[in-house]
């Protein structure tokens, strides 16, 4: 039996200063009390597709579906705070995305037929251009939190350069999930 690889694809945050402006949105979110989970800054990125486990004969199967990807470096804009599904029920909360949402919307519109192609199901949310920073465990102080999102949706997180799309291995631990690069497609401007 050969090993399951958990992956997904994604676009890393290599920058500093908007990876330091994302733990200061999370701090300001445990400041309201409410039961969450925050997301390793060095964790956090924009989540193309879930894959799941996967054999490591697929992974250059995905490889080649990424190659076939067509993609130019481009900027992520990040502005705003959320909730997925809503502010009365948060399970999620994300930063969102608007220059470079387009961009993001033409990559996973050109990946999923080559991934469903190669027997992966649909994903069953589609695709909506987000960073996860938080996760909400229970309702404890969901009203201080609603009115921290709703307070922020204008939050300016800053810009990144979109430059390498990236198969990644995700690692689970009791110490939470470990991010590691298995392939990458990195086109020239």
């Amino acid at each position: 039996m050969s090993e399951s690889i958990r992956t997904f694809l994604a676009f890393d945050i290599q920058n500093e200063a908007v990876l330091e402006k994302l733990a200061a949105a999370q701090k300001l979110l445990v400041q309201t009390g409410a039961d969450l989970k925050v997301v390793e800054p060095h964790n956090i990125h924009i989540t193309i597709r879930f894959l799941g486990g996967i054999s490591p004969d697929m992974v250059d199967k995905v490889f080649v579906a990424m190659q076939r990807v067509d993609f130019k470096p481009f900027t992520v804009q990040f502005c705003g705070l959320g909730v997925f599904p809503s502010l009365n029920y948060p399970r999620v909360v994300w930063v969102g995305i608007t220059d470079g949402a387009q961009q993001l919307k033409s990559i996973f519109a050109q990946i999923e037929p080559q991934i469903r192609s190669l027997g992966f199901t649909a994903d069953p949310l589609g695709f909506s251009p987000h960073l996860t920073i938080a996760r909400v465990r229970s309702a404890k102080n969901k009203a201080q939190l609603a009115e921290l999102i709703t307070k922020h949706q204008q939050y300016d997180l800053g810009t990144i350069k979109a430059d390498c799309f990236k198969l990644k291995r995700s690692q689970l631990s009791p110490k939470g999930p470990t991010y590691s690069t298995l392939k990458e497609v990195c086109p020239q401007p």
